[in-house]
């Protein structure tokens, strides 16, 4: 069983005290402090194990050591000990990391509050110690950039100085879409050791920042990815390891990189299964949308033009599953991603909303693939006057077992008040879990409606020219976005929301279609085209797929990055599998 005392971030973290906004920007003198005489330059000499104090644990066999900082989803990794049989055992102080036999640091959320907990708890040096003696360690994404000497995000900002080089932020100028989110191919080097049984197949990176491989630091260097450049993807020395990707997050090749580390003299007992990978692949997302039927059962649901309800005397609630069987299905049938959209989250208070809690949990037991979750992330003050920022809400997802939230109602209000005013305010709940977990966990959701006009000039929003001539042969349209589930219009076109809420903070866009919406005639493509060439992060393209030629279309037509669909999947209709067949048919990079 995993250990009963409570974990080292309900020490540094709380729902009412998360990092702020003045943590990102300097660390304390003492924190300063304990880098300068304990870190150094970025260019320590390792020495002998010998000279440090370090005591063997007396732990079980089956045990790792975690160490939890408090921020992002750390429910996943914890599965997937788990689901390999290990026990965990959590830090609570810095002796925990000094005496753990092996020891994973799954990094969640922005560097700069990450290095401030470190630095404030003595973690830092504690950390830098059991890496000297060459203990047996795992860095996940954050966990591998806090290595380096420093990261330019929110900085500069100081990191453990272990390894030499600084982390930067892509450069989208080179025709990159940032953040780097989805699966992609590895350049393996000589003995990975982890990497052993990756295969040549993907794996899933969510991030914004990398470091370089350079002359300083390439003897630590085990693998490198391509995006837009060459970074460094993963580490190795001795005993030592981090990676950028997310092995908890990639399938059962993650769960090979896992389980190498935690058993790293298992012999190969067969050639790992070969697989294709060689660029980021185009992803295909399987969306659940949830909510409670007329008998209170919380059940997936699909709508027509957004009414999920049956066309019948009954004129009850669409039930085509549970969401649990659904997500776990549909991770075994090889979805790349699970969306979880609370459909009911406009009505009711998120952190009361338990049963939609529940679904994570037990989800991310047994999907090892990104789970997002969307409806209700918003500040709230309940009926007694206690305010919740909806930075307290998206914890709470975060900590069931969501890696991304997705923002929908909330999103517009913000994206309105910013282009009225011009000014960020910082408050929105956009900029306050983008500036705290990083953007790449925050999607926005966008609702639009196809609006024909008879002349660009007729309103002032982007309009374009459509495909399809509208019913009074109108050669021109505009996309009004909606709020509260499609049913309510506001003065701001999909155009010009999306490059809002880049600007504010979002890493991902979620876009949906009202007109499309359960039609399976395909996705609008003059939409997503108009939406993908427009913004410099990620599209997902959702509503009306049908058939699998509607995902090569929009992939061969647009830029989106990933296509979604629901009752296709649901009703199967088409098989996840036979989409993924036939784009690579098409010669479309995907995950196998």
């Amino acid at each position: 069983m995993e250990a009963t005392a409570a974990p080292f971030s309900s020490i540094v973290s709380s729902r009412q005290n998360l990092p702020s906004s003045s943590s990102i920007r300097a660390s304390s003198p003492a924190s300063l402090f304990l880098f300068q005489k304990n870190i150094g330059n970025g260019n320590r000499k390792f020495k002998s194990p010998r000279s440090l104090s370090v005591r063997a644990s007396s732990s079980s066999d089956s045990a790792v050591t975690l160490l939890d900082y408090g921020a992002g989803n750390v429910r996943s990794i914890r599965n997937a000990l788990r689901h390999l049989g290990f026990s965990i055992k959590d830090v609570q102080t810095p002796g925990d990391i000094l005496n753990a036999d092996r020891l994973i640091f799954p990094g969640v959320g922005a560097f700069a509050p990450a290095m401030d907990v470190l630095n404030k708890t003595g973690m830092a040096e504690a950390l830098c110690t059991y890496i000297e003696n060459d203990r047996p360690f795992l860095g996940i994404c954050l966990g591998l950039q806090l290595l380096f000497e420093s990261s330019e995000e929110n900085g500069p900002v100081k990191g453990l100085g272990v390894i030499p080089g600084i982390v930067g932020r892509f450069d989208s100028s080179a025709g990159i879409r940032v953040p780097h989110i989805g699966w992609n191919a590895l350049q393996v080097g000589k003995d990975s050791e982890i990497l052993d049984d990756v295969g040549n197949r993907h794996v899933y990176f969510v991030h914004s920042y990398r470091a370089i491989p350079s002359d300083e630091n390439k003897d630590w260097i085990s693998s490198t990815c391509n995006y837009g450049e060459s970074f460094i993807s993963s580490i190795r020395r001795g005993n030592v390891h981090a990676v950028q990707f997310h092995p908890e997050k990639s399938g059962e090749v993650g769960l090979s990189v896992l389980r190498r580390f935690l058993h790293p003299k298992l012999p190969a007992t067969q050639k790992p299964m070969e697989g294709k990978a060689s660029k980021l692949a185009k992803r295909v997302i399987a969306c659940l949308d949830v909510r409670t039927n007329d008998k209170g059962d919380l059940v997936v649901t699909k709508g027509d033009q957004y009414d999920v309800r049956e066309q019948s005397n009954e004129n009850e609630v669409r039930n085509l599953g549970k969401p649990v069987d659904l997500a776990g299905q549909y991770y075994k049938d090889g979805a790349d991603e699970i969306s979880f959209l609370n459909i009911t989250g406009f009505r009711d208070f998120p952190l009361g909303d338990l049963p939609m809690i529940q679904v994570l949990r037990h989800t991310s037991k047994n999907v090892f693939v990104p789970l997002t979750v969307g409806g209700g992330i918003r500040d709230f003050t309940d009926a007694s006057g206690r305010y919740y920022s909806s930075l307290e809400v998206a914890a709470e997802y975060f900590r069931s077992g969501a890696d991304k939230i997705s923002i929908g109602s909330d999103a517009v209000y913000a994206a309105e008040e910013f282009i009225k005013s011009g000014v960020k305010t910082g408050k929105s709940s956009l900029e306050q879990i983008s500036r705290v977990y990083g953007n790449q966990a925050v999607v926005v959701s966008i609702d639009p409606r196809r609006v024909y006009v008879n002349h660009p000039d007729d309103v002032p929003y982007k309009v374009i020219r459509v495909t399809n001539p509208g019913p009074n042969g109108e050669e021109y349209a505009w996309y009004q976005c909606t709020v509260s589930g499609g049913r309510e219009g506001r003065p701001i076109g999909a155009f010009e929301l999306a490059k809002a809420v880049e600007e504010l903070g979002a890493g991902e866009i979620l876009l949906n279609c009202i007109d499309c919406d359960g039609q399976g005639k395909g996705f609008d493509i003059d939409l997503v085209k108009l939406i993908s060439d427009s913004v410099g992060i990620p599209v997902i393209a959702s509503s009306g797929a049908g058939t699998p030629r509607h995902f090569s279309e929009v992939f061969e037509k647009t830029n989106a990055s990933a296509a979604l669909a629901a009752g296709i999947f649901h009703r199967k209709e088409v098989p996840i599998q036979s989409v993924k067949e036939h784009l690579q048919e098409e010669r479309i990079e995907v995950r196998i």
